[in-house]
C-alpha cells in the first residue's frame, strides 16, 4: 500500500513539472499559433482550446490520476499566459453547452424514488448544511474587519454546495469510500441545496431588512459611517 501510494504521488509529482514546464514554454507558442491561423474564423482556436484540455484530462487518467486533476491543471495552465482573457472569450459560446451536459448527467445518477423515501433526511441535511456554512462564512468574514450585516450576506450567498461537490463524490463512489445509500444521499442534499439558492437570493433583502428593524444589523447610513471610520483609521495609521 505504501509503495502505491509512493508510486502515485512521483507520478503526481513528474505530472505537475512537465505541466508546468509546458506553461511557460509550450502553451503560450501553441496558443499564439491558433490565433494566427484562426485569423478569418474563431473555429479552430476553440477546437484547439477545447482539444488540449480533454487532452491533458485523458493524460491525467491515463496516468492513474483523474480527469478532473487533468481538466483544472489545464484550465490554469491556460490561465497563466497571455491568452487567457482571448480563450475565455472564445470558450464562452460552448460553456453553457458543457454545463448543461454535466447537469444532465448528474439528474441522471439521481434516485428519485430512494430519495423520497428518505425526504426527511434530506431535508434536515439540507437544512443543517446551509445553516452551518452560513455561519462559518459569516465568522471569517467578519474576522476579517467587515461589517456584520456585509458577513451575513456573503454567508447566506454561499450557503449552498458547490457543484465541485457532485466530482468529489464521483470520485469517492468509485474508489468506494462511501456506499451506495450514503452516495445517494449526499448527491441529492446537493443538488437540492443548489435549487435553493434562487430562494435564498430572494430572502436576503427581507432578512436583512428584517435585521435592522429587529436591530441586528446597522442601517445603510451606520454601514456608511463605520467604512468612513475604518478608512480613516487606515490613513491615520499609515500616517
Amino acid at each position: 500500500m505504501q509503495n502505491v501510494f509512493v508510486c502515485r504521488l512521483l507520478v503526481l509529482s513528474i505530472f505537475i513539472t512537465v505541466a508546468y514546464m509546458m506553461t511557460w514554454s509550450f502553451i503560450p507558442r501553441f496558443l499564439k499559433l491558433m490565433i494566427q491561423l484562426s485569423s478569418q474564423t474563431n473555429e479552430l482556436y476553440q477546437l484547439a482550446a477545447v482539444a488540449f484540455c480533454l487532452l491533458l484530462a485523458w493524460c491525467s487518467d491515463y496516468l492513474g490520476l483523474s480527469l478532473e486533476l487533468g481538466s483544472f491543471l489545464a484550465g490554469v495552465m491556460i490561465s497563466t499566459t497571455d491568452f487567457a482573457h482571448h480563450t475565455l472569450e472564445q470558450v464562452e459560446a460552448i460553456r453553457n453547452l458543457f454545463a448543461a451536459l454535466f447537469l444532465a448527467s448528474i439528474g441522471m445518477l439521481i434516485h428519485f424514488k430512494f430519495l423520497w423515501n428518505h425526504v426527511d433526511i434530506l431535508l434536515a441535511a439540507v437544512i443543517l448544511v446551509i445553516i452551518v456554512k452560513s455561519i462559518v462564512i459569516t465568522a471569517v468574514i467578519k474576522s476579517f474587519g467587515y461589517s456584520i450585516r456585509t458577513a451575513f450576506i456573503v454567508g447566506l450567498s454561499l450557503a449552498q454546495i458547490g457543484e465541485f461537490a457532485f466530482v468529489l463524490l464521483s470520485r469517492a463512489s468509485h474508489h468506494h469510500l462511501i456506499g451506495g445509500k450514503m452516495y445517494l444521499l449526499l448527491l441529492g442534499t446537493t443538488a437540492l441545496s443548489l435549487v435553493t439558492t434562487p430562494l435564498i437570493f430572494k430572502l436576503i433583502p427581507v432578512v436583512t431588512q428584517l435585521g435592522i428593524l429587529m436591530r441586528w444589523f446597522p442601517s445603510e447610513s451606520g454601514v456608511q459611517n463605520e467604512e468612513k471610520a475604518t478608512m480613516l483609521d487606515v490613513y491615520n495609521r499609515t500616517l
